[in-house]
Order: structure tokens, then sequence, then C-alpha cells
């Protein structure tokens, strides 16, 4: 089961694109961008992405199992299927940043943006938006931290094949997790591909704008993210709560 994939030469979002369609779209429909104008990223941000140098693109999928009250589930399914492409194609090491950036080291190199219909107490169907940084060498965004799969390899690669890759591996581990649905080896699963998941790292409370140094103790199914202080003091956030400090 392979993705239908649809390239366009220019579009503000493909997210905002495949939604238009949607409702004649089968699930796996993907459309991928050559220049996208105004993607649209987590908290609103904007992401830059060099016209026939990157992947911008957009996934419908189809939930059978994923309960709306465990959204995070699909969340968690997409990230990692973007940390094996990534890996596969540069033999190197990448990392989830909670709740589903792709980070090389402390550099950004994914981003996804996933926005969920729901249907009673399921998910009836996702857009799945993710930007890669592939063959863009520089970047002029204030974006702090952004690289690329050149920048870390020193050579190109073909756009193609990689979204290829990428979109049939997030199919195959969608499908098996419907098949055997195991929440806790998911979980399991992130976690250890966790950006900054061990040791004490300074985080940004939003709420109060307190910085202060924790570890990663838990991430629950739900996507709830516990913390660690060193002075054993736990709090548990929800997405855009807190924030790691670079």
């Amino acid at each position: 089961m392979g993705a239908d994939i649809r390239w366009v030469d220019s579009a503000r979002s493909t997210n905002s694109l495949l939604a238009r369609d949607v409702s004649a779209l089968p699930h796996g429909a993907v459309v991928a961008v050559r220049r996208q104008t105004a993607g649209r990223g987590q908290r609103g941000n904007s992401w830059e992405s060099e016209p026939d140098a990157n992947l911008t693109f957009s996934m419908l999928l189809r939930p059978s199992v994923i309960a709306a009250a465990a959204q995070f589930e699909l969340s968690m399914v997409v990230a990692l299927s973007v940390c094996d492409s990534l890996a596969e194609a540069s033999a190197m090491e990448f990392k989830v940043k909670w709740p589903n950036d792709i980070y090389c080291g402390d550099k950004k190199i994914c981003g996804i943006l996933i926005e969920n219909s729901l249907e009673g107490r399921h998910i009836a169907r996702s857009i799945v938006g993710i930007g890669i940084n592939v063959n863009q060498r520089r970047f002029i965004s204030d974006a702090p931290n952004p690289v690329s799969l050149v920048n870390l390899t020193g050579h190109t690669f073909d756009l193609g094949c990689l979204l290829v890759d990428v979109c049939d591996r997030l199919l195959s581990r969608l499908a098996a997790y419907e098949a055997s649905p195991d929440p806790c080896r998911l979980v399991g699963e992130y976690r250890a591909r966790l950006w900054r998941g061990t040791d004490f790292h300074r985080w940004l409370d939003a709420a109060s704008g307190e910085i202060f140094e924790a570890a990663v103790d838990d991430v629950a199914v739900t996507g709830m993210l516990t913390l660690t202080g060193r002075d054993g003091c736990r709090r548990t956030y929800a997405f855009k709560e807190v924030a790691a400090v670079l």
C-alpha cells in the first residue's frame, strides 16, 4: 500500500490545499509542493523553505482505531516514521523533540503539523503536514536552529525518492499499529527517541515565564509531559505549556 502522491508547483499551505478536496481523497493521498509560500508550523509559526530544495507536503490519513482522546498516538507514529526515514537516508541519528519536531543534535530538521477532524469518540481523518529541510544550504529566517540533510551530510538528495520513502514508512507503521495497537509499546519507542530525554536541561514555563532545570520523567499516551526538577518536584504539562530552552 503506497502513497498517492501529487506534486503542485506552488501553494500557500499544503494542509490548506489538501483540506479543500478532502472529501474526495482516499487514505494516503499526498500533496507535495515545490514552492510553499505560507507554510504553517506549531504555535502559529511560519516554515521557511527554499523552492525546489526541500520537502513540504501533506498526507491525508483516515485512522481506523485511534480514539479522539488518544490523538497523540498518531503524532508518535508520524514522528517515529520520519525519524526512521531520515536515519536510513543519511546514516545519522535523529530524535523527536516533544511533541513532534525532529532534531539532529540541537538542530531542527523537520516540523510536523497534524490537524485532526473528529467524529464522536474517534478520529475521522487527519491532515499531516510535514516540512523537511533537505537540500537547502542557507537559512535566512529568524529561526534559531535550522539544519538540512545537505548541511549534515555534504551531499544532496533526490526529493522524490525521499518523499516516497517517508510516506511509505508512515503508512506502513500506521497500518502495523492499527493491526495490533499497543499504546504502551508505542510510548516506549517514542520515549527512547526523545530529544533531551535524559539528564537535566533548561525549560521555560509558558505561564509564569520561569526558566528551570528538570529531566524528563514521563510522557503519557495522551502526550502530557512530566518533568522532575533537581529538588524532586514533578511538573506535568500539556502542549504549549512548556518549552525546551536552547
